[in-house]
């Protein structure tokens, strides 16, 4: 016999993921440069230059054990270190390295922290449009998943169904900024409000209610955007972060979380993250993305591809007739269906090669999203197709 809960996760892949595998077997029949494929987010432009600068020097410099060897658990103190210097110069936010945890990614990191507030009948929010995999990530720690009403058509945060959505219950909100899939930046504004409410909350329910800031877009945003750093704005903010996207490292699953000393119950917190990612066997993060890390953490992606490409497609859409939420950042469009039925128009679409994921799955349905981390050739050859569908 085997868990039914892990057979199902298992056996049906995310909408995202069975997307691009369909891309893949059209493309070997086809050819990849007639599949247009906007399925998964995965980074188009190159790491920085001294990303693999390092990683050669590292190879060549570094004790063989001590460059493969395990680090401390919660990760290598030198890593951490350079870490919470790059974020006090940045945000003047106060990070020590003993509050830092060394992840393999951001995935893992959420799913620690989920299981490190999963006290019988907690519940986790989200606000919609979300990342899908929130939903198996929090179920799996044993907690309940509340998704909270979209504000359409700007996604924000719609912060009266945010209150009417939060009980005794809620243990954290999962706030994820600049946003997947909307690609929208809340707005200091925004979390300043936010931030009032769950102290508010907070009070009222007599424990701390956490903000869960899942960060891994936190560098991709253009027009000059903030992107405010939360713990700066509410002390009780957790933040997961990943070096896939600011990198180009997405395979390589080297992140951290961050839990700040001045949040509530601090002490016992941060340990918890390590006892749960502990009871994942997860021991300690690769050892060479660690000290590669150490010295490359200051390093931040060139966005003038990204930009192009997000101005290229964002114009033509809407031109042709789409009506779209303009991004910020991250690199995402989401995209109101025509028809109203994103399933339907994403199985229209693919009947032209063109791969857009439908929004069901993000908590928003009748919107689709678009990652646009493509070739300006894909864009500028597809824009004709768009415009045939609607």
């Amino acid at each position: 016999m085997v868990n039914e809960q892990a057979y199902a996760l298992g056996t049906k892949r995310s909408c995202i993921r069975e997307l691009f595998e369909y891309g893949r077997m059209r493309a070997a029949i086809v050819g990849a440069d007639k599949v247009y494929d906007y399925s998964l987010g995965n980074p188009s432009i190159p790491a920085p230059k001294e990303v693999n600068e390092t990683i050669a020097a590292l190879l060549q410099d570094t004790d063989s054990l001590a460059l493969h060897g395990y680090t401390s658990a919660v990760g290598d103190l030198a890593t951490r270190q350079a870490i919470a210097d790059d974020l006090n110069a940045r945000y003047d936010a106060g990070v020590n390295a003993a509050d830092l945890f060394i992840t393999c990614g951001a995935a893992p990191g959420l799913c620690a922290v989920f299981g490190a507030l999963a006290v019988p009948g907690g519940e986790i929010l989200a606000i919609a449009p979300y990342f899908p995999e929130y939903r198996p990530f929090v179920e799996s720690a044993g907690l309940t998943f509340k998704a909270v009403t979209p504000d359409v058509p700007d996604f924000q945060i719609r912060l009266d169904a945010l209150a009417e959505a939060i009980t005794e219950n809620t243990q954290a909100i999962i706030v994820n900024s600049p946003n997947n899939p909307a690609g929208t930046v809340y707005s200091r504004q925004t979390l300043t409000a936010l931030g009032a409410l769950l102290t508010e909350k907070s009070k009222e329910f007599g424990h701390p209610i956490y903000i869960i800031s899942d960060e891994p877009y936190r560098e991709l945003a253009y027009d000059g955007t903030e992107v405010p750093f939360i713990p700066t704005i509410y002390k009780n903010t957790i933040v997961c972060y990943s070096y896939s996207k600011s990198l180009s490292l997405p395979g390589e699953r080297i992140g951290y979380v961050y839990v700040p000393q001045q949040a509530d119950d601090a002490k016992a917190l941060l340990p918890a993250v390590a006892g749960a990612a502990r009871s994942m066997g997860h021991v300690c993060a690769p050892s060479m993305w660690q000290k590669l890390i150490a010295r490359c953490t200051h390093l931040r992606p060139d966005l003038e591809s990204y930009d192009i490409n997000r101005r290229t497609l964002y114009e033509g859409l809407v031109k042709a007739g789409y009506r779209v939420a303009k991004p910020d950042g991250a690199f995402y469009l989401f995209v109101e269906a025509p028809g109203g039925d994103a399933k339907a128009f994403s199985e229209k679409a693919k009947e032209k090669d063109l791969l857009i994921v439908p929004g069901d799955d993000f908590g928003c349905p009748g919107y689709f999203r678009l990652c646009y981390c493509v070739s300006l050739r894909q864009i500028t050859e597809s824009l004709p197709l768009f415009a045939e569908l609607i």
